[in-house]
């Protein structure tokens, strides 16, 4: 399946989620790529959206290459195969800058505001798509501790493999392309997969607080 645009994918990811209307369901999309979907999906179910900050850690030899993920609160969430030969002191050093990055981005879009409570409510976390799944992974680990009632993962693309790990951790997977022959990189499956700037989020999230507070 190709996608035109973030939006495109978020608005037809919300359509696969409407059974949720009406339901006590909070969004939490992970940031940048993760807003755009994740206000589509808010928007449908009339729901409150907020940003779940997981970001992930790059190989000393190729910073694309994720071997850890962390979000906000919880421990990282490694590939035990790769770290064990990673200076143990370089990563403590990287988990350190990661974390203060992950709050400087929370006070930039939220202005520091802490994550709104998840706590009995069915939550739905969104993403713009996944390869390893390791921010993904960080992110149900970090909510599964704040005791949801039911948590689903949206999300518009999956390679196979990923799908069955995580099929395995949540109430629900919702995917549009569970892709055993996985192009590689998620960009693939867009059109458009421009970068997300951070003044684009906050544009997003204040417009989206805006029509609540006018409602």
């Amino acid at each position: 399946m190709l996608f035109k645009n973030r939006k495109d994918a978020g608005i037809k990811l919300a359509n696969a989620l409407e059974k949720y209307k009406r339901e006590d369901v909070i969004v939490l999309a992970l940031p940048r790529g993760g807003v755009i979907l994740g206000v589509e999906i808010a928007k449908m179910l009339d729901a409150p959206l907020d940003i779940l900050s997981t970001k992930k850690i790059g190989h000393p030899l190729n910073s694309e290459y994720a071997i850890c993920a962390i979000t906000e609160d919880g421990d990282p969430i490694c590939n035990s195969a790769e770290v064990k030969n990673i200076d143990p002191e370089w990563l403590a050093g990287e988990i350190k800058k990661v974390r203060n990055e992950i709050k400087r981005r929370r006070e930039i879009f939220l202005g520091g505001r802490a994550l709104y409570s998840v706590e009995g409510k069915i939550v739905i976390i969104a993403d713009d798509g996944i390869a390893t799944g390791l921010t993904m992974i960080a992110a149900i680990d970090e909510i599964k501790k704040r005791n949801p009632k039911r948590l689903v993962i949206a999300i518009p693309v999956t390679p196979y493999d990923t799908a069955q790990k995580l099929n395995s951790m949540v109430d629900e997977l919702v995917s549009l392309d569970i892709d055993a022959n996985y192009r590689g990189a998620v960009g693939a499956y867009y059109e458009d997969f421009t970068q997300v700037e951070d003044s684009e989020v906050i544009s997003i999230l204040n417009a989206f607080e805006n029509k609540d507070e006018s409602a």
